[in-house]
């Protein structure tokens, strides 16, 4: 990850190989320089000039660069795009400043003068130079382009000097979200489950989080049968990871559990040909989940936090579960298979009973779970189900500041009955339609109840944003992106101030 700094020089006298400048449009569409008013006469009248000669619009995501002008030490420009300059917010600062690093991979050292005036807003610029800083080279025998390496913040000494505990924050988050790209960016061959579980115990081995691992052996004594079903198709058996945090003082305790599919080929229900290779980003939610428990060590912020990563490979052979087998989860329940393609769903179910077991206030889930999600909300935005309002609001609220897209979904009591099974206690299959909601009222009959209470779930599927099948945009590469790490921070964050109940 590139270094990180913040100064209160002025942007134009650094010397640097590219200086980021916003361009936004002005009530009449008019692409203009943003915060203009800072720049010497001379820089703004030189910009102005070279924004129509490239023909910048100022829109969102757009990145111009050019030659250095008069007045700039740095040895090129770069117009990053802000949009309306009038409806700047933190996610826009965010996008530009991404997209800008993302674009300069290969160079030693960029100076950002975006506008930014308050603490707030020089975060938010760190933060988005950080996530687009990002390259995934490990498969490439060339050694690939490697990102920016060094970024400087140009911000005025009170914006400075507000963001400092900002700065530190995002520097983590940044690590969080690289570390996530990387697990899921990584082949299936070398990502398995025991693998990942090894894995794990490296990410926190310097953080004060303990880390225990269920193997295949444990697992059945367990009765973790949703994790050994699907598993068992494949040459490499499943893994169960916990980890621990538990800071001194704690009164407020989280799960989170991660759906970690290393590969999904859908078992014996095979899926289709086309577009199975992006099938080894099924372990996002894990991935997720293990870089926020990090993280939320890393900050030291005073909640208990458990860390569930559900881990298998989902593949068909000779000993690959079967349509119509009958499976017992943990606890006890048990599960007709209707579609071995319906996998996670089975993971996941033996890892929020394990999570019960701990007796947290709040479980969290997060997996890519259903293609229903990204017909539903597109590919860009996650879905949030839960059986308590309060939650399902405040996940809603954090991830809008975190600036990552989600939007509440329901779980509608008469989707239940098409789960009815003639032979077991429930199927893993019901109604086509809604199937996103399905799956949500599938894990819904999994959380466990305190003196006839459920305990407060959300369920987040990150099918569609947890991997960008298409082109680069804003700070976001191609393939993994790490969605959802900044919300479940931010969740445990805000907890840590005001507990759910």
């Amino acid at each position: 990850m590139p270094t990180l700094s913040v100064t209160a020089k002025e942007a134009v006298s650094q010397s640097a190989d590219a200086l980021i400048v916003g361009v936004g449009t002005n009530p009449s569409g008019t692409a203009v320089v943003a915060g203009a008013q800072s720049l010497p006469a001379p820089v703004r009248t030189a910009l102005t000039q070279a924004l129509k000669a490239v023909g910048a619009t100022g829109a969102k995501d757009t990145v111009h660069r050019i030659p250095p002008v008069a007045g700039v030490s740095a040895k090129s420009v770069v117009l990053a795009g802000l949009g309306p300059v009038r409806d700047l917010d933190l996610e826009t600062l965010r996008r530009a400043a991404g997209a800008a690093t993302r674009t300069l991979a290969g160079l030693g050292k960029v100076v950002i003068g975006l506008p930014a005036t308050t603490g707030d807003e020089v975060t938010a610029i760190a933060e988005g130079a950080l996530y687009g800083a990002y390259a995934f080279n490990r498969y490439r025998s060339n050694g690939g382009k490697s990102p920016v390496g060094t970024i400087v913040v140009s911000a005025p000494s009170t914006a400075n000097s507000a963001a400092r505990a900002g700065i530190r924050r995002a520097k983590v988050l940044a690590d969080a979200v690289h570390g996530t790209r990387d697990l899921i960016n990584a082949a299936p061959i070398d990502l398995f489950p025991a693998q990942f579980a090894d894995d794990a115990q490296r990410v926190v081995k310097d953080l004060p989080v303990t880390v225990t691992v269920l193997d295949e052996k444990k697992l059945l004594k367990g009765g973790y049968g949703g994790l050994l079903a699907v598993g068992q198709g494949s040459t490499r058996p499943p893994r169960l990871v916990r980890l621990d945090y538990k800071p001194a003082g704690a009164t407020t305790h989280v799960a989170l559990v991660g759906k970690g599919i290393t590969f999904d080929s859908g078992g014996l229900s095979i899926k289709p040909a086309a577009h199975m290779d992006e099938m080894k980003s099924d372990m996002s939610g894990a991935a997720a989940v293990l870089h926020a428990v990090a993280a939320i060590a890393e900050l030291g912020l005073p909640v208990q936090v458990t860390g569930w990563l559900a881990i298998a490979e989902n593949m068909p052979s000779g000993s690959a579960q079967r349509p119509s087998d009958v499976i017992t989860i943990r606890g006890g329940r048990t599960v007709e298979v209707l579609n071995t393609d319906a996998e996670g769903r089975l993971v996941l179910a033996d890892a929020i009973v394990a999570a019960g077991e701990t007796d947290p206030d709040v479980i969290v889930d997060i997996a890519t779970l259903t293609g229903a999600q990204m017909v539903a909300l597109g590919s860009r935005v996650s879905a949030i189900m839960s059986n308590d309002d309060d939650l399902r609001t405040r996940v809603h609220e954090v991830s809008g500041e975190a600036g990552e897209a989600f939007w509440p979904m329901p779980l509608p009591p008469e989707l239940r009955p098409s789960m009815d099974s003639r032979v077991a206690d429930i199927a893993n299959m019901g109604e086509r339609y809604g199937g996103m909601l399905v799956a949500g009222l599938f894990l819904k009959e999994f959380v466990p109840s305190v003196d006839g209470a459920a305990v407060p779930w959300a369920h987040l599927d990150i099918a569609g944003p947890a991997f960008n099948s298409g082109s680069a945009y804003g700070y976001t590469p191609a393939g993994g992106t790490g969605h959802g790490v900044r919300t479940l921070v931010s969740l445990v964050e805000s907890l840590a101030v005001t507990p759910l109940r």
